[in-house]
């Protein structure tokens, strides 16, 4: 049997009564405080800054960071919980916590305890803002390709280089920069040799420059960023020197599983709509729901969603039981869940017709919001090399396949 996983007991996804207690909570300040808001963000693309004071007042900011740091506690599945809620009503606005736990999870794990004294509070309490300078014009998914270089000089570092897309850098206090510091030894071991650094907005040399018009995610901006002789104390250098990229894909398996639960949230609001809509929406007499096709549409959609659902919450409770298997499935439920949400929210428009269309609808927003989520924290035929390559591994570890089969991929 070709299986991963040591008992069908593992995909046992049970939410406690605190989680759905956080939901309700999260659901009950979108709709009151944030839905009235939606459609005027997506006009202006500016989320107002009193609103995201507002979130910070609830301790959104906070969640899945430790109280010791400032933070409101929670797991990877409250986590997913306030991802989905929120792009349930606006998309965009997920992306701020999306960026803090990029920015904040190499710290977590590898920065000094004067770090994270100093970055995560202020993140925690939404004081600040965080943002992952990683990608750059030439390298998107080729992390190891990066050309952004840092050089030592005393107690110093001087990093020059460009960086490209990055979300919240417009509004970013700090942000953590991958650079290599030295060469790679040979070819199969480029990945080494780069470096993370935190660098706050206001040193010399540091930079935004331009924003992109982007088709979704609106109220958040992702912008180009220059560094030009930006000096940094080694003390703002995270982790070990050389092993950045290593830090970076650990990142990533983590907060690839917030981008899973972003695309369910997104898919589950154009499904509200559409179920609405075909109720009300008459033809031939009769409510369109009447008609088989229609029926058949919705039960389709809504397997879909369930289907994304149980795989993004099994990913966070296999990371929350820090179970090897997590990276595996969180591969899965990002290529899976975007996919489908994809399917479903196309669905939902063809079910409003021509209306689908317009904006004033608002519908076919969560269309132009959920195309990123297939691309930015690793695009899914990625996640699908990730996942195939992680299941070879899990198998090889419980000897369910030659050690031959493994390395021919491993």
């Amino acid at each position: 049997m070709v299986f991963p996983f040591d008992s069908v007991e593992d995909f046992s996804v049970v939410l406690t009564p605190e989680h759905e207690m956080f939901r309700k909570a999260v659901r009950e300040f979108l709709e009151r405080e944030v839905a009235p808001k939606a459609m005027e963000v997506e006009e202006t693309d500016q989320v107002p800054r009193d609103l995201l004071k507002k979130i910070a007042e609830q301790g959104f900011f906070g969640i899945g960071i430790p109280e010791k740091y400032g933070g409101q506690g929670g797991d990877h599945r409250m986590a997913v919980i306030m991802s989905e809620e929120f792009c349930r009503v606006l998309p965009g606005l997920s992306v701020y916590f999306g960026t803090n736990e990029l920015f904040l999870t190499p710290i977590m794990l590898y920065g000094t305890e004067e770090q994270k004294q100093k970055y995560v509070p202020p993140i925690a309490r939404g004081e600040k803002f965080g943002a992952f300078a990683v990608t750059e014009p030439c390298c998107g998914s080729d992390v190891a390709g990066i050309q952004t270089k840092a050089e030592k000089k005393g107690d110093k570092w001087v990093i020059n280089g460009r960086k490209a897309f990055i979300s919240s850098s417009d509004v970013a206090d700090y942000f953590i920069v991958l650079a290599r510091t030295y060469p790679p030894p040979d070819k199969r071991l480029r990945y080494l040799g780069l470096t993370f650094f935190v660098v706050e907005k206001d040193t010399p040399g540091f930079k935004v420059e331009q924003c992109y018009h982007k088709m979704g995610l609106f109220g958040n901006h992702a912008c180009e960023l220059v560094l030009e002789n930006v000096e940094v104390p080694d003390e703002n250098r995270v982790g070990e020197e050389g092993m950045g990229f290593l830090y970076a894909m650990e990142t990533f398996d983590r907060t690839r599983i917030g981008v899973a639960a972003q695309a369910v949230g997104m898919a589950q609001a154009a499904f509200e709509m559409a179920f609405r809509y075909v109720h009300q929406r008459q033809a031939f007499g009769y409510p369109i729901a009447f008609f088989q096709a229609i029926q058949f549409s919705l039960v389709e959609m809504m397997a879909k969603i369930f289907s994304a659902r149980l795989l993004t919450y099994l990913a966070a409770k296999l990371a929350d039981e820090d179970r090897r298997e997590f990276t595996f499935v969180a591969s899965l439920a990002k290529f899976y869940a975007t996919e489908v949400a994809e399917e479903v929210i196309s669905e939902a428009i063809n079910l409003h017709g021509g209306v689908g269309v317009i904006r004033e609808t608002g519908v076919e927003r969560f269309l132009r919001s959920v195309k990123i989520t297939q691309i930015y924290e690793g695009a899914n035929n990625i996640q699908k090399l990730v996942a195939y390559r992680q299941l070879v591994r899990l198998l090889k570890e419980k000897g369910q396949i030659p050690d031959e089969v493994a390395k021919l991929v491993t």
